[in-house]
């Protein structure tokens, strides 16, 4: 199978062109700024803008299947504040449109838990209008929502630790903060499968890891890994966001009032569908054990 991967060169990205390309697949890797490092050397690299269709649509030309992994952190501010809707909802719109034009007949949408065109935040919101484009069109879909994803090269570690400091730090609401973090690794096999299986077509699958843990245990977790032991103070979430809010436009600062509302909400699944590719929750890799902490598993 003849596969692109839009998004090709990031953290999941480079994980899954490997993956695909282990399993035999011809692989191309699209990016604004192709680079090869972490890829093999058998994938193929194209350059385009998924929020220019003209630049992304001889890229799609003359391939089975495409996926969409381009997007934004939910994390961290963006660098403007229509950036959202540029990329996950017009990407996906000129993703879409050159997949139907040329004949593309499998597409995989990477979206995110809690998807909506009516939720909370920028992220949840352009996630949900895209999901719409990709449901509404005429290719052989697949929606897979995972949780916050891990691994080296991921963010969510760097994450906590701008957030947090050790020793003493402060948390929004104390941390409480649900996730469900699942590994790269076992993702991007996940991910593979969707692509090959016709079983998934025409699914939208809800993917966490094997725990659920908060804010406050993978701040802890982290600092733990590093030998530094960390207080949390809880932090309220209305002062939170009145001081995310007086820094809103300062474009140095990564945090703003659209993450301050994204820790309002777990990113939890509701029930996890890693079963429909044949594993079990126990299958899967733990945070804390990524992190050298086997005690917790």
């Amino acid at each position: 199978m003849k596969v692109l991967v839009a998004g090709g060169t990031g953290f999941i990205g480079t994980n899954l062109c490997t993956e695909l390309a282990e399993r035999g697949h011809e692989v191309t890797a699209l990016s604004r700024n192709p680079d090869r490092n972490g890829l093999p050397d058998d994938v193929d690299l194209a350059m385009g803008d998924v929020s220019a269709f003209d630049s992304i649509e001889s890229a799609v030309a003359g391939h089975d299947a495409v996926v969409n992994l381009v997007a934004l952190s939910p994390l961290f501010k963006p660098s403007d504040e229509n950036a959202h809707e540029r990329v996950h909802l017009g990407g996906t719109e000129n993703l879409v449109r050159a997949a139907e034009e040329h004949g593309v007949d499998r597409f995989l949408q990477l979206s995110a838990l809690g998807a909506d065109p009516d939720g909370p935040t920028d992220y949840i919101r352009a996630k949900g209008k895209a999901e719409d484009v990709v449901t509404d069109s005429s290719l052989e879909w697949t929606i897979v929502r995972p949780s916050i994803v891990f691994g080296d090269g991921g963010e969510f570690v760097d994450f906590t630790k701008q957030l947090t400091t050790p020793y003493v730090t402060g948390l929004p609401g104390g941390g409480e903060t649900r996730f469900q973090p699942i590994w790269v690794g076992d993702l991007v096999s996940m991910l593979a499968d969707a692509i090959e299986e016709d079983d998934h077509v025409g699914e939208i699958y809800e993917l966490g890891g094997p725990q659920v843990v908060t804010l406050a245990d993978a701040t802890e977790l982290v600092y733990e890994a590093e030998g530094k032991d960390v207080t949390i103070v809880p932090v309220p979430m209305a002062l939170t966001k009145l001081g995310l809010a007086a820094v809103d436009a300062v474009p140095f600062v990564p945090f703003g009032t659209d993450q301050a509302r994204s820790l309002e909400f777990d990113n939890t699944v509701t029930d996890n569908d890693v079963t429909a590719f044949g594993v079990t929750v126990d299958d899967l890799r733990t945070f804390g054990s990524y992190l050298g902490l086997p005690h917790a598993d």
